[in-house]
């Protein structure tokens, strides 16, 4: 009788995946994917989350591995299933997230001839993996399976690899294709890793950075300015190194420097609004401007950047990246964070000035004073939600934001606070797709409850992504913005296109959602008060399951009202400043 080879490729190639590091795959149904589907299942280290619908199975992956920071195992069968992960492979390639994406194949014979179910899956990603192979088919020789483990050690390394992102693996296997689990798969080579791969900190030395520490030192007038950032190490390192200089940060909400029990002194939080003035960015103007981490949210911010080029900016990006769509920089370093403020620390001997860092601390201030003394009752207006819901969300939980109007608002709105949650979005592409099923793998991977903030589009777009919650038991509360419609493009030059901007842009679809409650098994609420809304969030924040809060709120009367209440506290601050 001949021996089915797939048993011990296979479980070979799952086990070298464990000792990698690997703890979680996200599996699709399919009859090609057999042998990787039932040897992860089978494998006592690695956690198998069952997805029915590759798209959201792909966002699934995404938010797990976002919040794990290391790689999770995204698996397929043959044909347009793979297709499906597209979307999150983008998302992941932009944002540096490290997926494996494994899809099983046809055999080399059955391609190109016609066979069902087999389409050319070879580069199916494009330039949006890091690497790619196509394996060889299974066999069971001692060098076939120093290859297959080889191999899952070399796909772990790259997704890891700075900057981190999607790898994919393609894999052609041969009926039959059950393993026999009788016949010990996952029987090891060596004691341990079959090849340990291991990678560095980007660091650069003290001569490299002595002309920029030498600006930083004579520069008064700088500022920070924080996207997105993962690691707690460098968020503190970056809090003493503004301090050191006395400038201050302006925190992207993704950067989680808002909230929290560190030092937020040299925190600004609501820059986005006020530097919408001309005359405060005058006053505000610096000469330097250090950046960790993406581009932030804030077109304000981006605009300036882009349109002073005499603003000095350096930019630190330990992947090294490029990261500069204001084409202005001045000093690209590929440096780990808290090496480059260890280092620009060292060099500084003076104390410093506080004058410059009081002025933008004077702004901010006042500017989020003047903002709470504006009535937030209006429960048609968006922005109050956001001004209630951060006083709201569970310590220790997460927040996902979707993209479009709710990042946005949330990038106004959002305080600084002494609550510790996280908050995280799908930044690198910005696309409003997948945007549920990414929120329910960060709650995977977080063991905690996560309240998504979503607008009805996007939400109409990842409904699919619901069924986690029900299969899971996964804890969602989805606040559920809905303007019936794209309430951001209300804000842009497209809305002056009266004849045709509702069928083209706003595109309402008068949809009912507590139906999609009910479809998945959640709770459903609208709350028509603010205290309504408080009696629903609170009870059902940390229970399993869906839990739906629908707020309806009013796109045409949107952009005047959020224009209004803004300028109205800028106008305020200037009264203050004499300006």
């Amino acid at each position: 009788m001949t021996v089915n080879p797939i048993t011990h490729y296979i479980g070979s190639f799952i086990d070298e995946f464990a000792l990698s590091g690997i703890t979680d795959a996200v599996v699709c149904p399919g009859s090609r994917s057999t042998p990787l589907a039932v040897l992860c299942a089978a494998h006592p280290d690695i956690s198998v989350h069952v997805q029915i619908d590759e798209r959201s199975a792909g966002f699934f992956a995404l938010g797990l591995a976002k919040v794990k920071q290391r790689p999770v195992l995204l698996i397929c069968t043959s044909g347009t299933a793979a297709a499906n992960f597209y979307p999150a492979v983008v998302e992941a390639h932009y944002s540096r997230v490290p997926i494996i994406v494994l899809t099983a194949d046809r055999p080399h014979e059955l391609r190109e001839v016609g066979a069902p179910q087999a389409i050319n899956q070879h580069f199916l990603f494009g330039n949006f993996v890091k690497f790619f192979t196509d394996s060889a088919l299974p066999e069971e020789s001692p060098q076939m399976l120093r290859y297959i483990r080889t191999l899952a050690s070399r796909a772990a390394g790259e997704a890891q690899k700075r900057p981190m992102g999607p790898v994919h693996v393609n894999m052609p296997l041969r009926e039959p294709l059950m393993p026999d689990l009788s016949d010990e798969p996952f029987g090891r080579m060596r004691t341990g890793r079959h090849v340990s791969v291991k990678t560095g900190t980007q660091s650069v030395d003290r001569e490299s950075l002595s002309d920029v520490a030498e600006m930083l030192a004579e520069a008064e007038k700088g500022m920070i300015v924080c996207g997105e950032l993962h690691s707690d190490v460098d968020k503190e390192n970056i809090i003493t190194l503004s301090k050191a200089l006395q400038y201050p940060i302006l925190a992207d909400p993704l950067s989680n420097l808002r909230n929290g029990v560190h030092d937020k002194s040299t925190v600004i939080d609501a820059y986005d609004s006020f530097l919408k003035d001309d005359k405060l960015k005058r006053k505000l103007r610096p000469d330097v401007v250090i950046r960790f981490g993406p581009m932030p949210v804030s077109k304000p911010v981006f605009l300036w950047l882009k349109d002073d080029p005499a603003i000095q900016q350096i930019v630190i990006d330990e992947d090294g990246g490029w990261r500069d769509p204001t084409q202005a920089s001045a000093h690209m370093i590929h440096c780990n964070a808290s090496v480059f403020a260890e280092e620009i620390m060292a060099g500084l001997t003076a104390a410093r000035s506080s004058e410059w860092l009081e002025k933008w601390q004077f702004v901010n201030g006042r500017f989020r004073e003047h903002l709470q003394t504006i009535s937030s009752e209006d429960v048609s207006f968006e922005g109050n939600l956001y001004r209630i819901l951060q006083h709201l969300v569970p310590e220790n939980s997460s927040l996902f934001v979707g993209n479009s109007m709710p990042i946005r608002d949330v990038d106004t709105f959002f305080e600084k606070q002494d609550r510790p949650f996280r908050i995280y979005s799908n930044r690198g592409a910005n696309g409003i797709d997948g945007v549920v099923s990414s929120a329910m793998g960060v709650c995977e991977g977080t063991k905690a409850p996560v309240t998504l903030v979503i607008g009805d589009l996007s939400f109409y777009h990842d409904l699919n992504g619901l069924l986690a919650a029900k299969k899971l038991g996964i804890p969602l509360t989805v606040i559920l913005v809905n303007n019936d419609g794209g309430g951001i493009f209300s804000f842009l030059p497209q809305a002056s296109e009266k004849t045709h901007f509702e069928d083209l842009f706003g595109t309402p679809t008068g949809l009912d959602f507590k139906h999609a409650a009910a479809l998945y098994g959640g709770t459903y609420s609208c709350p028509a008060s603010w205290d309504e809304f408080k009696t629903a969030y609170a009870p059902q924040a940390d229970k399993p399951g869906l839990h739906l809060i629908e707020i309806k709120t009013d796109r045409q009367s949107r952009v005047q009202l959020h224009r209004d209440m803004l300028n109205e506290a800028v106008r305020e601050v200037k009264k203050q400043w004499e300006l």
